[in-house]
């Protein structure tokens, strides 16, 4: 098996790369931004048929959420464009592509967890970027995944984890929202869930199409952040605790929309690829390596 990573230095990128050293008995080639603009038809189309996967995973991706508002047309062209080119690609070779969407997909105003076929409504840029991605895969590349998550965090790059561990050095008192709810998830869970679909989908190809994997057990910003400073507190990464005080979100007023409800339901991917959600609090007890 040879697997393409785009955005080797995302998030997921690195924890998939990670990953993907220690397998024996796959050929990998994972790029960056500057070895690979995924906008870039032509180079896409010469790195894909060169190098031939049998999958390729889009990692890349925008998403500074609120800047995407005033960068339509960036967004666009990262989220959308981008995936279309490598889905196109794909088909070219006869590869699968798996592509990592977002929570964002949806307007957040339903009580219950998503699923899959629930009606996508999203209400900023970086939503509908997003969305418009998805389609573009789906109608570019037969043979795709999905992959819906949310509130992604991990040792590397930019999260809430690590903000909050940033701010507890400098701050005694915070506010967070508490009226925004969903299910944090370690990268490095998303990185697993994404090669065991590669092997799966190899030789069963039965199961394409959309997926959600997340974090549970559901939490609010302000109750994950709370588990954050317990847990730094207890391995001594902090000195003194923080006193953490619940706000709305319309009194932390930001450029994008962000979704009220971002939970999502994980039992198809459950199901079908005996993958089970990510445990947050597990990921959390390494916390030391946040840092």
């Amino acid at each position: 098996m040879k697997i393409l990573v785009t955005g080797k230095n995302g998030q997921v990128g690195h924890c998939l790369v990670k990953l993907l050293e220690a397998q024996t008995e796959l050929e990998y080639l994972a790029l960056e931004r500057e070895q690979l603009d995924i906008t870039n038809k032509s180079q896409v189309n010469k790195i894909v048929n060169e190098f031939k996967p049998n999958i390729i995973v889009n990692a890349a991706a925008y998403t500074a959420v609120d800047k995407a508002e005033q960068e339509p047309e960036l967004a666009n062209a990262i989220n959308r464009d981008g995936p279309l080119n490598l889905a196109l690609a794909a088909n070219n070779v006869n590869a699968a592509i798996i592509h990592i969407s977002t929570d964002y997909v949806f307007d957040g105003k339903g009580l219950e967890s998503y699923t899959e076929s629930a009606v996508t409504s999203p209400q900023s840029q970086y939503g509908r970027s997003k969305l418009a991605g998805e389609h573009a895969v789906v109608q570019a590349c037969n043979k795709h995944i999905i992959l819906r998550t949310a509130w992604v965090f991990g040792e590397h790059g930019n999260n809430f984890v690590k903000t909050m561990l940033r701010l507890a050095k400098t701050r005694t008192t915070l506010g967070v929202v508490a009226d925004q709810f969903g299910g944090p998830t370690y990268a490095g869970d998303i990185a697993s869930a994404i090669l065991k679909i590669s092997k799966q989908i190899i030789s069963d190809s039965h199961n394409y199409g959309i997926y959600h994997f997340s974090g549970f057990p559901h939490v609010s910003w302000y109750a994950f952040s709370k588990k954050i400073f317990e847990i730094a507190l207890e391995q001594k990464l902090l000195t003194q605790s923080v006193q953490v005080n619940p706000i709305s979100t319309l009194d932390y007023p930001t450029l994008a929309k962000r979704p009220a409800n971002s939970r999502l339901s994980c039992d198809k991917i459950n199901n079908d690829f005996g993958i089970k959600q990510s445990d947050w609090q597990d990921a959390l007890a390494r916390i030391k390596e946040y840092l």
